[in-house]
């Protein structure tokens, strides 16, 4: 036992403190190519407590970790940015008001063009600035006037509200609500941008998303199968442990009558019903 805790937990903090060395950078500002800042570094990290202080984890999610009624926050984020993107492509390059609307090889290219978009990092370490082009700036103020009108009263998102459980107004002030926009465009730029010399994300290709290139990386599915085979062996063996070394004595002893009937019920005991009657009302 004490083995396996030394063991267990070294790799939990060597893992941590990887995480912690390799997260992903948090900008500065955001910035476009023609100068024009789109969110600092203040309002991701505010917009981070706006959405702590509304539940956090408890309504939708950030990179998987969270409840499950309201979506990923920064999967939705990221696929409306690509689909904004696209539609805003195909409006003025073939006059239609979706990207849906054109052919096949067309879209294909779109969707090739929008991971060469999306994926390359233009975060600058020496400045802390990353550079966004002028039609994802467009794409972002799209997706965030969406979410503003989500965290609203807005009647037309309504019916979103109520598919996400939640109330009117969860962010009540509209600066709050542009913030938190800003903390859920971070989010989804970690799910989608390279790490410097890799081919994947900083969320390793986190969530799935065909659309802007995310797709599992081989070693995903190398160390899942090894777990899962790992765990069985593991099993195995104290299975054959037990059968080995202990045999027929450990075989459990059947009472002759049942230990509950005889049991007398206290006055403590008898207390705690209501509360058990409550529950199961509830329930």
């Amino acid at each position: 036992m004490a083995v396996l805790l030394i063991a267990s937990f070294a790799v939990l903090l060597w893992v941590g403190s990887e995480i912690h060395r390799q997260a992903p950078p948090m900008p500065e500002q955001v910035v476009t190519t023609d100068g024009t800042v789109v969110y600092t570094r203040r309002d991701i990290e505010t917009g981070r407590q706006v959405w702590q202080s509304i539940g956090g984890q408890q309504l939708g999610s950030i990179w998987g970790h969270g409840g499950y009624v309201a979506p990923d926050w920064g999967a939705d984020w990221l696929h409306r940015e690509a689909e904004a993107i696209l539609d805003l492509w195909a409006a003025r390059e073939h006059g239609v008001d979706s990207y849906s609307k054109l052919d096949a090889p067309t879209q294909a290219a779109y969707a090739q063009r929008v991971q060469d978009l999306l994926r390359p990092n233009t975060y600058d370490a020496a400045t802390g600035t990353i550079t966004i082009d002028a039609d994802r700036a467009a794409a972002i103020q799209a997706v965030a006037a969406h979410y503003a009108s989500v965290f609203s009263n807005d009647p037309a998102t309504a019916g979103l509200r109520e598919a996400y459980a939640m109330r009117n107004d969860t962010v009540p002030d509209a600066e709050h609500r542009r913030q938190l926009t800003g903390f859920y465009f971070w989010a989804a730029w970690s799910s989608v941008t390279e790490r410097p010399g890799s081919e994947i994300t900083y969320t390793a290709n986190w969530p799935h998303d065909e659309l802007v290139g995310n797709t599992p990386p081989s070693n995903l599915f190398m160390w899942t199968v090894f777990s899962v085979l790992f765990l069985m062996a593991g099993i195995g063996l104290l299975g054959w442990h037990y059968a080995v070394n202990h045999g027929e004595e450990m075989a459990p002893v059947l009472p002759r009558s049942d230990p509950l009937a005889s049991i007398k019920v206290t006055p403590s005991m008898r207390a705690t019903a209501k509360y058990f009657w409550v529950v199961i009302a509830l329930l």
